[in-house]
């Protein structure tokens, strides 16, 4: 959170009025006025009944300052009447800043990682070199049972193809003949019933 910050404006002062018909009445207002324009012929002013306030701008800060030095408590139609000098208030920064980021929770998309997060490297691979001399040793067309079955899980076997030259030529036998596709069993759908 930004600090609360106040500056002391010296061009501006505050009247501080506990007579409301001061507000309503024209003849009124322009006695009020009367009094501030004896220090500054330019003196403007802001009429603000529902605060009970007015706010009083000069052109320069002696003729502020001197109307406050002499009309501070001063009598005016019977009440007294109080001068401040206004008041502007900085609360932070004049943007919205965006929510800390440790409240955030569940938002979409995710925001941004925070400062000084790095992504954590991949292991590297565990090789079983025992796995692959296993293999390697095997020949063509045998099987080797990597994992054995038990009543809950499958067994895991490995069928080695035949040699590269006999497979990556052309699709004919050794007769000379096309080598038959195996047909693909289409696997069945389940049951469908409607329930209602």
């Amino acid at each position: 959170m930004h600090l609360k910050t106040m500056k002391c404006n010296p061009f501006c002062l505050i009247a501080s009025l506990e007579d409301l018909d001061m507000f309503n009445r024209p003849e009124e207002r322009a006695s009020f006025e009367d009094l501030f324009r004896a220090f500054d012929r330019n003196v403007t002013f802001q009429f603000f009944k529902s605060f009970r306030r007015v706010r009083i701008n000069f052109t320069n800060t002696l003729a502020a300052a001197e109307a406050r030095a002499k009309l501070h408590k001063s009598d005016f139609s019977g009440r007294e009447v109080r001068l401040y000098f206004a008041q502007s208030v900085h609360i932070g920064s004049p943007h919205l800043e965006p929510p800390k980021p440790d409240k955030q929770f569940l938002l979409s998309p995710p925001p941004s990682p925070p400062v000084g997060w790095e992504q954590a490297k991949d292991a590297t691979p565990v090789i079983n070199y025992d796995l692959l001399c296993a293999i390697s040793r095997l020949g063509p067309g045998e099987k080797y049972e990597l994992q054995p079955g038990t009543p809950t899980t499958p067994s895991v076997v490995v069928h080695v193809c035949e040699n590269d030259q006999e497979s990556s030529g052309n699709e004919e036998d050794m007769d000379g003949g096309r080598r038959p596709r195996p047909k693909i069993i289409q696997t069945r759908r389940p049951e469908y019933t409607v329930t209602q």
